[in-house]
């Protein structure tokens, strides 16, 4: 009987997986008594550290007893949806994670759909029954009933249950009764996640994600599905079309803790690391050499959501970024193709601009995100949603959405959702707060969270995920106000700005460089003016007494990325830089924006 076990940690963002993953691997004693680690130890990249989410499924591997577990931790929001379908393949089990108070959000629903669709064993691990309020018997009804109508077998829905607190370290059957270790929940794992199967016969083995040494190159990295893979044993690579490839395995290495460890053989059942293996994409199956037989593809949901990337040609190009040419951002956007599975990037008519699509305004935020950090700089325009046919009618993705706000000022979010051709579900009380479920066009759902954070004081808590292509709603309202556009290159002034400020709020500082065309703030009415920030104070040789009024300036509006990708409209870009990001037209004259602006009307 072999002794491994394979499972997946999948929930609703922030209820807690990497926390989780983090008390497992103290738990199982990965590390030296002294060793300094921080905590989610998973999310090692500065972007996942930044932001407090996880972007990229990573997988461990502990040793509980005799038995070895292999963990996968993936993400929870829905825009990286892509990545927790990818690595569902590599797991017999899924611990699923819910949060003793918000219950099962949207996005618990998604992951746990693709769960029970492959079959695979759940645990239901009820976190953070610590928090006031908690409703622990609630949540387990909630979820029972989730599973049921999701259509899970018997053997599925007889799941076991878990209570506790990941942050405080203690796992129980009895959510009244704390312990004070984990290992509640890791002797539930090998009871009752099935042990993975040995299966005799040739080699098979899935390619499920990558990895990228600058010293050997790319690695691939998957579970045997059939029979054992050997170090230097020529293979076969299936690509997705059924193209053939042959090759041969360079080194193996399985996982052991947060590392890798270099072995001869790795047999079906355990998931490794292979070098070696060249032109690969996720998907492909290495298969034996002389009897090849291809492992069913990773199917993928299709993406919600483009954008257009194009080379920032704007005056001030090329001063921040050291990456700016067509061909340098063509690879990188290709690149990222090769692990990013949600995500694909079309040629447009011009040889400066691809179209990428992807699953949502985070999913491409973060790609943009990552790319001015490695010193390219690009632009990019409207996020559009992705429009279809269906018996000569067109239609429009919907989603779903959840809306989590104080009572006293939940009737502003309805209007606010309802003016953006959303539906009123579902409106009952939770807790002290009002519980809302909307269906709402995902054109609707762009630009939504800033207005309803302002309206809430920043109190309601938003989560959406796709449900379905339905027949157009019609036309949405946009942006309400103008902006301001600079009329001139230079230096903005406190003077000019000061003078300007009854026109609208400003999203620069004084003595900042500016170029025409560049979007300088809002306008309180609802069409553009073009201003001339640049402008200093024409000042005499004669003493005025006392005529200079010191100038007060509200402070300027700063957005994120997201809120930006958010703001703009179709005549308008980001320009993103490793040091700034600014707003622009895509005309950057007057006289231009009247020509051609009637193709954007």
């Amino acid at each position: 009987m072999q002794k491994i076990r394979n499972i997946a940690i999948i929930a609703h963002v922030d209820h807690g997986k990497t926390t989780l993953v983090d008390k497992i691997l103290h738990s199982c004693s990965i590390f030296r008594d002294n060793e300094q680690t921080g905590d989610l130890i998973l999310d090692n990249n500065d972007l996942e550290r930044e932001r407090g989410i996880t972007i990229v499924s990573k997988n461990v591997s502990v040793q509980y007893k005799d038995v070895k577990i292999n963990i996968i931790d993936t993400p929870g929001h829905a825009d990286f949806g892509g990545e927790v379908e990818r690595v569902l393949k590599m797991a017999d089990g899924v611990l699923l994670l819910c949060d003793a108070f918000e219950g099962a959000m949207p996005q618990t629903r998604f992951v746990t759909q693709k769960a029970l669709a492959l079959g695979l064993k759940p645990i239901v691990v009820v976190n953070k029954v610590d928090k006031e309020n908690c409703r622990p018997e609630e949540v387990y009804e909630q979820i029972f009933e989730l599973f049921f109508n999701l259509e899970a077998t018997e053997d599925q829905l007889d799941f076991p249950v878990i209570y506790g607190s990941s942050k405080q370290g203690w796992m129980s059957t009895d959510w009244k009764v704390p312990t004070t270790d984990i290992f509640a929940l890791l002797d539930a794992v090998v009871a009752n996640i099935p042990p993975a199967p040995i299966n005799d016969g040739t080699l098979q083995m899935q390619i499920t994600s990558l990895d990228y040494s600058s010293f050997v190159g790319r690695i691939a990295i998957g579970r045997v599905h059939r029979g054992t893979i050997k170090e230097n044993q020529p293979v076969t690579l299936i690509k997705r079309d059924g193209k053939i490839v042959k090759s041969r395995v360079k080194e193996l290495y399985t996982f052991e803790g947060l590392g890798k460890i270099r072995t001869t053989e790795v047999s079906s059942g355990d998931i490794c690391a292979v070098v070696g293996i060249d032109g690969f994409d996720i998907g492909d199956t290495i298969a034996d050499f002389e009897a090849p037989e291809q492992l069913p593809v990773i199917s993928i949901d299709e993406p919600t959501m483009n954008m257009l990337f194009t080379i920032n040609n704007s005056p001030f190009f090329g001063k921040e970024g050291k990456l700016v040419t067509s061909q340098r951002i063509k690879e990188r956007l290709y690149k990222e193709m090769e692990k990013n599975l949600a995500l694909k990037v079309v040629e447009t008519a011009s040889p400066d601009a691809w179209l990428v699509y992807g699953r949502g305004i985070l999913h491409l935020s973060v790609l943009i995100e990552t790319m001015r950090r490695e010193g390219y700089e690009i632009q990019v325009g409207q996020p559009q949603v992705i429009i279809k046919e269906i018996d000569g009618k067109k239609h429009e993705p919907i989603e779903t959405l959840i809306v989590d706000v104080p009572g006293e000022v939940s009737g502003k979010v309805i209007e606010l959702v309802t003016q953006r051709k959303g539906e009123l579900l579902i409106m009952e009380p939770k807790g002290d707060l009002q519980h809302l479920e909307f269906e709402i066009p995902a054109r609707g759902i762009i630009g939504l969270r800033n207005n309803v954070l302002t309206a809430t004081a920043g109190e309601a808590i938003m989560a959406h995920r796709f449900k379905a292509y339905e027949p157009w709603k019609g036309t949405i309202p946009g942006r309400l106000n103008g902006v301001l556009v600079s009329m001139e290159k230079g230096q903005t002034t406190a003077y000019s700005i000061d003078k300007l400020q009854d026109r609208g709020r400003f999203f620069i500082d004084p003595g900042t460089d500016v170029y025409e065309g560049q979007i300088m703030g809002e306008h309180i009415r609802d069409n553009d003016l073009v201003v001339n920030v640049v402008k200093g104070k024409a000042l005499t040789n004669m003493r005025a007494s006392g005529t200079d009024d010191n100038t007060r300036i509200a402070p300027a509006i700063k957005f994120s990325l997201e809120e930006a990708m958010e703001y703009i409209q179709a005549d308008e870009y980001i320009e993103v830089t490793p040091q700034s990001m600014r707003l622009r037209k895509i005309f950057l004259t007057e006289q231009e924006r009247k020509v051609k602006g009637k193709q954007f009307a």
